[in-house]
């Protein structure tokens, strides 16, 4: 009984530590969402508070009829959707072959590309932007969904391959038994066991393509041309709307979609990182 009673006291307190933990990491968005639905430009002033003093929605309409915010939200929706599609198609089948096939030179193509995806981004800037300028494709959105797709292509592929891997052969086996084509086991057996770490895989995709910064700005100018990392960025590092809860509201608009598409796909989160990372 006494073991019993330490081990829920203490199952009590960590519950306790963790949900303390949750509030304080979400007073960065309660502070952010306060200050976008102030009246005034109150956010370094010492009476500031959680509460507005002056409710208003002024600034949330000034997201979607101001300035280029807009714009950059489709340029970001765009280069997100068209990065995910192209990395899952190339990854996905690269990933079951090399997780159910082999052949020579298997293991030297991971290794290298590991290598070649553990180097900091900044460090290849100037060799993909002399790659990319005498084709046109510097400034020019099919550059980026290149750079994109050439960087998360490689994640999307260790992270399918290792939940491939955790897949008995042994199911495709009793399907080929029954009569099935390589291609029904891969459609009918392989990918309905795959979709948790599919949309996983996606998810990471598209947090990273609309988050990224460093590429958006070196190779995209022009506020027209802007992603909503870069633009936002601009938006407050030039003051153009003088405001800061514009940029707050502005702020809290863009990150809806994605929370939105997380909480959608929460259920697949669990299942989907941990066996894509089993194997490796």
């Amino acid at each position: 009984m006494k073991k019993r009673t330490r081990e829920r006291l203490g199952l009590a307190v960590l519950n306790i530590f963790f949900i303390i933990l949750c509030f304080v990491t979400l007073i960065p968005i309660l502070y952010a969402l306060s200050v976008s639905f102030s009246g005034t430009n109150s956010l370094l002033s010492s009476d500031f508070s959680f509460i507005p003093k002056s409710f208003t929605l002024a600034n949330y309409a000034e997201v979607f009829t101001g300035e280029d915010i807009m714009t950059w939200f489709g340029n970001s929706i765009l280069l997100a959707a068209a990065t995910v599609f192209i990395s899952l198609a190339v990854s996905v089948p690269a990933a079951y072959c090399f997780s159910r096939r082999s052949f020579p030179g298997r293991r030297l193509v991971l290794r290298w590309l590991v290598l070649l995806n553990s180097f900091p981004a900044i460090l290849s800037m100037f060799a993909v932007y002399r790659l990319l300028q005498p084709v046109g494709l510097v400034n020019h959105r099919l550059g980026l969904i290149i750079v994109y797709t050439g960087t998360m292509a490689v994640f999307s592929l260790w992270n399918m391959k290792g939940y491939f891997d955790t897949i008995p052969l042994d199911i495709e086996e009793a399907a080929r038994m029954d009569g099935a084509t390589d291609l029904q086991v891969v459609t009918r057996i392989v990918m309905p066991l795959a979709k948790p770490s599919v949309i996983v895989t996606a998810l990471m995709v598209l947090i990273y393509v609309w988050n990224e910064y460093i590429y958006a700005t070196t190779f995209m100018t022009g506020e027209a041309n802007y992603t909503l990392a870069a633009g936002l960025y601009a938006l407050q590092a030039t003051e153009m709307s003088g405001s800061w809860p514009v940029f707050a509201a502005a702020s809290i608009v863009v990150s809806l979609p994605v929370l939105i598409i997380f909480f959608l796909c929460q259920k697949h989160m669990t299942s989907g990182l941990t066996a894509g990372g089993v194997k490796g």
